[in-house]
Order: C-alpha cells, then sequence, then structure tokens
C-alpha cells in the first residue's frame, strides 16, 4: 500500500482528536494542568511549590511564580550537571542553544524526552495531518522532504548530555517515518559549516523529487536561490516540479512572500505557518491559506497569557485561557512537559478567533529584530554602541535599527541610523566593533553574521533629525521615545526620509 495511503488512513484518528480539543479546550487545558503536576510533584520544583497539594489555578500562581530564564538557571545547571528530577521526572539529556537573553550569551532550554515526543514531533505530525485532510489528494510522501536548519551540529555538555539549535536535536532523534523521505543525507544536514553545507543541499537535492520543504524564510531563500546557481539554467520549478507544502515559521513571512512567489510562480505551493521554539510547539495553520494559527492544546503545554497594558515581568497577573479577549496582546506563559513552570517566554501573541481559539504572534516583550532569526534585543545594541562609543572616542545622541531584507543573492544585513554628539574619526572602525560586540552578547546574531547578514549599515543623521520625526508625529517631548529596534522598516524610512 502507497506511504500517502497508509498516511491519509493514520491521520484520520488524530483529526478527531484535534476537532476534539478545538470543540472541549478549556477541559483540554484543565487536563494537561493536572498531568503536568501530577507528574512532576516528586520534583526538586514540584516539592518547592507542593504541586502534590495544589488543587486549583489559584493556588498555583499563589504558590509557583512567574520566571524568567535568569530565574530558571539555577535549575538548569543542576539538569546540566546531570542530576535527576529536577524541572522534570528522570535526567534531561537534551538542552536546545538559543539566545535573547541579556545576561548570558546564549539560553539552553531543556528539552525531554516527553517535549520531544509529544511536543515538537507531534506538531510536525499533525501539521502533516491537517493538511492532507485540507487536501485529500496530496502526495507529500511520495517525494523527498528538504528540512532546513540553523546551525545544526551536536554538542556535549557531560558524558551524557548534549546542547545544540532546536533542529539539530530534531534531526538526530528523527524518527523512522520522516527520516526515510527527508533529503539530503543527515551527513550534510548537520554540517557545521553553513557556506559548504548550502552548496552540498543545493547539490544534492538537485536530483530528488522534493515536495515538502521547511525552514525559516531567510534561510530558505539563501538555499533557493543557491540550487538556482547551481542548476545550469533551470528554474525552481523545472527543478522541482512537484514542490507542494512550504512550512515556515521563525520570523514574519510577509516581508519574503514576493521573493517567494517569484522564485515560485506557481499556484500548487502552498504555504503552511507554525510557531515553534526551543520552548515548545505551540501552534500551526489549519486552513490552507489562513494567516492565523490554531493553538494546539494537547502537547503538554499549559498556558497563560499578561495583558501587555498590564505588562510587569515577573510581577504581572496572569489569566487562563477562558479570560482571553480578542485582539488583544498578550504575553505568553507557559508551564511544559520540557519542565518549564510559568514561564514568561517573551513572546506576544492576539487571538483572531476563540472558538477555536487562533493566534497571531505579534511580537516580543522587548524590542527586538527577529527579521533572520538572530533574536537581537535592544540589551545587546545598547551595549554594542557604547562598547563601539568608548574604544572610538565617539558619543551618540540617538539611534535606531531596523533589518534590511535579503534581496535575490544579495544578504540581508542590519540598518542603523545614528545621531552622534562627537563621530567617530574611523566609521569603519565603529562599524567592526559594533558589529563584533553583537556577535559576542548573542549567539544566534553571530551565527546569522556566518550565514546570511552583511556588516551593519549606518547612517549618519545630522542634527535633529530624530527630534524632527517625532515632531512630524506629534510626539516631540514627554515621555516620548525614539524606537531603538524595530523588526520592520516603517520607522528607518521614515526617519531617513526626513
Amino acid at each position: 500500500m502507497p506511504f500517502d495511503t497508509i498516511f491519509s488512513w493514520i491521520i484520520k484518528k488524530r483529526i478527531e482528536q484535534i476537532e476534539h480539543f478545538t470543540e472541549n479546550p478549556i477541559d483540554t487545558q484543565k487536563a494537561v494542568w493536572d498531568n503536568l503536576l501530577e507528574k512532576a510533584k516528586h520534583t526538586e520544583i514540584g516539592k518547592q511549590h507542593g504541586f502534590a497539594d495544589t488543587a486549583s489555578y489559584h493556588d498555583f500562581k499563589k504558590n509557583t511564580p512567574l520566571r524568567t530564564y535568569e530565574d530558571f538557571t539555577p535549575f538548569i545547571q543542576k539538569s546540566i550537571a546531570g542530576r535527576e528530577n529536577i524541572l522534570w521526572p528522570g535526567k534531561t539529556h537534551w538542552f536546545s542553544k538559543s539566545s535573547g537573553t541579556t545576561d548570558a550569551k546564549s539560553k539552553l532550554i531543556p528539552v525531554t524526552q516527553e517535549a520531544i515526543q509529544d511536543c515538537h514531533y507531534k506538531g510536525g505530525k499533525d501539521l502533516l495531518s491537517i493538511y492532507y485532510h485540507n487536501n485529500p489528494g496530496a502526495r507529500l510522501f511520495s517525494g523527498k522532504h528538504l528540512i532546513l536548519g540553523g546551525n545544526t551540529s551536536v554538542n556535549k555538555l557531560n558524558s551524557d548530555s548534549y546542547f545544540g539549535d532546536l533542529s539539530a536535536i530534531i534531526v538526530k532523534n528523527l524518527p523512522f517515518w520522516a527520516e526515510i523521505r527527508r533529503t539530503p543525507s543527515k551527513e550534510i544536514t548537520l554540517m557545521e559549516n553553513w557556506e559548504e553545507k548550502i552548496e552540498k543541499m543545493a547539490k544534492a537535492s538537485l536530483k530528488e523529487d522534493v515536495k515538502i520543504i521547511a525552514g525559516v524564510p531567510s534561510w530558505m531563500l539563501v538555499l533557493l536561490n543557491k540550487i538556482i546557481s547551481v542548476s545550469e539554467g533551470k528554474s525552481l520549478l523545472e527543478v522541482w516540479p512537484n514542490l507542494e507544502l512550504y512550512m515556515h515559521g521563525g520570523v514574519n513571512f510577509q516581508p519574503y512572500k514576493n521573493q517567494f512567489d517569484t522564485l515560485l510562480p506557481t499556484q500548487q505551493l502552498n504555504y503552511y505557518q507554525t510557531y515553534n521554539a526551543s520552548e515548545g510547539f505551540f501552534s500551526l495553520q489549519k486552513e490552507n491559506k489562513a494567516d492565523d494559527m490554531l493553538l494546539m492544546l494537547d502537547y503538554g503545554i499549559f498556558y497563560e497569557f499578561i495583558p501587555m497594558d498590564k505588562f510587569d515581568g515577573t510581577n504581572s497577573q496572569t489569566i487562563e485561557l477562558q479570560e482571553v479577549e480578542l485582539y488583544t496582546n498578550y504575553a505568553l506563559v507557559i508551564s511544559t512537559n520540557g519542565g518549564l513552570w510559568r514561564y514568561i517566554v517573551g513572546d506576544t501573541v492576539k487571538f483572531t478567533s476563540l472558538f477555536p481559539f487562533k493566534i497571531k504572534v505579534t511580537g516580543r516583550t522587548k524590542h527586538f529584530i527577529n527579521a533572520f532569526g538572530e533574536e537581537l534585543i535592544i540589551e545587546n545594541t545598547d551595549l554594542a554602541i557604547k562598547a563601539a562609543c568608548e574604544q572610538s572616542q565617539a558619543s551618540f545622541k540617538e539611534y535606531t535599527v531596523a533589518p534590511k531584507y535579503l534581496n535575490g543573492n544579495e544578504k540581508g544585513a542590519h540598518e542603523w541610523v545614528i545621531e552622534f554628539l562627537k563621530p567617530p574619526e574611523n566609521l569603519s572602525n565603529f562599524i567592526d566593533i559594533l558589529d563584533n560586540t553583537l556577535q559576542e552578547l548573542n549567539s544566534d546574531y553571530e551565527a546569522k553574521r556566518k550565514m546570511i547578514l552583511e556588516k551593519p549599515i549606518l547612517h549618519k543623521a545630522e542634527e535633529g533629525r530624530f527630534s524632527n520625526w517625532l515632531k512630524s508625529k506629534n510626539k516631540l517631548g514627554g515621555q516620548n521615545k525614539i524606537p531603538r529596534l524595530k523588526n520592520d522598516r516603517q520607522f528607518i524610512e521614515e526617519i531617513l526620509l526626513k
């Protein structure tokens, strides 16, 4: 029996389960919450916060504080050292490397076997299940699947614990049904040298019948352009005539959509977005051409939300799923089968539907740029410009940063506008210090600089440019501030025109 026919038959049961939790969301989340506390009641954190005696959500909020990554660091360090039953029963062997914290170059997020199987892999299987349900004639398993990750090297922490990008952990633990259809080989996929890997991935996939591609849009464009350059004049549709599905996530897709339409001008290609991170797989697109995602409620993740107009870090007050309102910006809080408890993810979402619960990712709780997966935050840029000014005997009044998107074979970059009080004598040296400091502070930025980002582009703004822009917005004076980081080009285009 063909694999597509078998898979179509298997997914019917899962579709029924998805429909069940969409119709019974609150009961489903209550069951997840009960199960999490029951499993973790004998762990160190479970004993510390009385999980065994926690009978209500009110007690849970009262006894278990909200935490950021920094608050979890002591527990994570114990887990890394090989101690058992710290955040989750047993020993945690995998830790996903992710930046975004202000106090460390990289975060190491615990990834338990339950999180791998019941969350991350379940999300991947569910996206395919939903896709087949929406497209009964799909034949994805008659061809190959190309998944493009980031830096997929895996490193040892100790004798039986490892860390790497989430994509590395996923590849290392792929189930057989995913492995047999993946291209290129695991050896190429796990290569650490980005440029060499892209070259070999492009050449290895030229003669494959690729049906699915998956990866962050900015990275995927690099691979697609490389395939065109080594294909002896063929278009992508000639290389992969049966390409049917692109699964994307990680950054906002809209700035890249036109470039994909240019490279792949076909109606047969469907775009499906996901929202997954080291901390968990949270949501995925439920219908063809939808621009929002279904919140997945049975992945071992219990959700809470903080209205952003009342956000006060770990002092914030959370609400449950049944209390959320449409089109309100919320900070996401999770407790998971990966051992995170009332963890403030740092992302913000808004609900586009309450039955079923569907969301859009709206940004971060802090200023950020994540156009290429670099997760740059304002603390990074503040420290970098401080270092550059100190080493160049310069000083500045205002600055703002925005992404310069990939364009064909051109790499992306971060574009800075700085109004100096005292400009540096050597602007090139200033940019080098800025760039190197950012790489030292942020491992994701460092990785993308080796892959798809050029050095920062810098514009020296004449005196008054920023204040003139604020004045044009009727925001001159008072508490109004220049946006330091913006994940699109709206502000920087306006400021450059002033």
